[in-house]
């Protein structure tokens, strides 16, 4: 007789593979943002198993508490303390390579005896665990037996991003500008200069092109070179000059023929 496959093994069979990809990807990538997204692939898959297996608390908390806040916190502290620092391979703190496979090596002892008690124990079931709903009883758990865990793991969270705020701070060596300052300086720039104190010109809006590509046209119709970023004048993709152009005489003669279409109806 087969047996009927149920929608948490649908669910473990579908995410696992995901997780352990995304988890070895984690480990292997070179930049620290891609492996913070990588952990968030694997939170996700994660809160989704915790979903398929009727526990609708620790779905929330995996993606409101660790995806959504402590995910969060290590992202920030990457942009604020900066990631483009290169990694050096010389080893500043001696036998760590042995202590981390000491680590691994307990926790595949670990990983492997909590599968085995799952796969060969006698399970109760989760009515006869938690007669009083799931929430009381991982309730009962972080404050009553774990509560020392629960409140070092907090005060943890809390020195981590202490840290990063003190890893981030900038002493401020002028005096911070005003808005008049900044508006001085744009008058200034204009009397000596000839820099114009008003905003950029706004890039052209053809209904066939891109905007942001696409230069401003002034009133005398030559190009704005200033209505397109550098960045695209860099790479080279700004819409090119004579098709504008043509675009533009395109346009006025499809309006003069409406004007005069209109006139010859009157």
């Amino acid at each position: 007789m087969i047996a009927m496959v149920t929608g948490p093994q649908v669910a473990f069979w579908l995410l696992a593979p995901v997780m352990i990809l995304a988890a070895i990807g984690m480990v292997l990538v070179r930049k620290a943002v891609h492996s913070a997204l990588l952990l968030a692939t694997v939170m996700i898959c994660l809160a989704i198993q915790y979903a398929a297996q009727d526990a609708p608390f620790l779905f929330a908390v995996q993606i409101i508490v660790y995806t959504g806040a402590i995910l969060m916190l290590f992202l920030f502290v990457l942009m604020l303390v900066g990631v483009d620092a290169s990694d050096s391979l010389v080893e500043t703190i001696r036998g760590q390579r042995l202590l981390a496979g000491i680590a691994f090596l307990g926790f595949g002892i670990l990983l492997v005896a909590a599968i085995g008690s799952a796969a060969f124990g006698n399970p109760l079931g989760l009515a006869d665990a938690q007669p009083d709903g799931n929430p009381k009883a991982i309730a009962a758990l972080l404050f009553g037996k774990y509560v020392w865990a629960f409140e070092v793991t907090s005060a943890l969270l809390i020195t981590a991003a202490m840290g990063a705020m003190m890893l981030a701070h900038r002493e401020r060596l002028t005096k911070k500008r005003t808005q008049r300052d900044h508006a001085e300086e744009r008058i200034r720039k204009y009397a000596e200069q000839g820099v114009h104190p008003g905003p950029l010109p706004t890039p052209g809006v053809l209904a066939r092109h891109n905007a942001v590509d696409t230069p401003a046209l002034l009133p005398d119709g030559s190009i704005a070179p200033t209505s397109v970023s550098r960045v695209l004048q860099a790479r080279g993709t700004v819409f090119p000059e004579d098709r504008e152009r043509a675009d533009v005489d395109e346009v006025r003669k499809l309006d003069a023929g409406d004007d005069f279409d209109e006139g010859e109806k009157r």
